[in-house]
């Protein structure tokens, strides 16, 4: 009788990891910036119709970077979830936090048990109703790690360089215009900012009295990016 082969946990589970970071890598990135209109999500991506960045409830977000028919699985998972909660009890039920809870729940079910991982990093961001009213913002990883941010949140393969740049260049209290092109300034390479086709971008604005979410395009977005 042959001995089964042994690989050890801690190993296996790097694997997993290095998988997964792998797969992301090769995507594009995406960054999320407090603004004073609200949250902005600039994301790299020159497709008109294979969206990362989608209205998951009134004031909730959500984002993605990563495989796409997975992140776009558990995109109408949230849905689902977020539409049966405020229907069964109060749209006010419905939250980032829950959400972002629940996907990290799925996430890090299917990196400890499954054979392959999910390749995705998600946000969940929420906005806060009134000029002075707080937004959240959840990093969730591929493993099921959450991590509450403030001010930026960066995604994708080429996260530690745009943190970098953001770090030094963000302030708060931007402008629309100016946290635009910011976004679009760190998400290109050589210094070069990408242009409106290049880009898929979504605000949520904070003004706006029940849906937040809206989508920023072509002679807005060509605006906003020129002024």
């Amino acid at each position: 009788m042959s001995m089964p082969f042994y690989v050890s946990p801690e190993q296996v589970m790097k694997d997993r990891a290095d998988y997964a970071r792998k797969g992301i890598a090769r995507g594009r990135s995406l960054v999320a910036l407090e603004c004073a209109a609200g949250v902005l999500i600039v994301a790299d991506n020159p497709s008109r119709t294979l969206s990362k960045i989608s209205e998951i409830y009134d004031r909730i977000a959500f984002a993605a970077v990563g495989k796409y028919n997975e992140f776009q699985m558990l995109r109408v998972a949230g849905v689902r979830h977020a539409d049966l909660k405020g229907f069964s009890y109060s749209r006010e039920d419905v939250s980032a936090k829950e959400l972002a809870n629940a996907y990290a729940q799925t996430l890090g079910q299917v990196f400890t048990h499954e054979m392959k991982p999910y390749e995705v990093e998600l946000l969940v961001a929420e906005v806060g109703f009134g000029p002075d009213a707080p937004s959240e913002m959840y990093h969730i990883l591929y493993d099921g790690v959450v991590m509450d941010e403030h001010d930026y949140s960066v995604l994708g393969g080429q996260a530690e360089t745009i943190t970098e740049a953001l770090r030094e260049r963000y302030e708060r209290g931007l402008d629309l215009g100016a946290a635009l092109r910011l976004g679009a300034s760190v998400l290109g390479s050589d210094g070069d900012a990408l242009d409106a086709d290049q880009l898929e971008v979504a605000l949520l604005d904070r003004n706006r009295p029940r849906r937040a979410f809206r989508r920023i395009r072509d002679a807005e977005l060509g605006g906003l990016l020129g002024s």
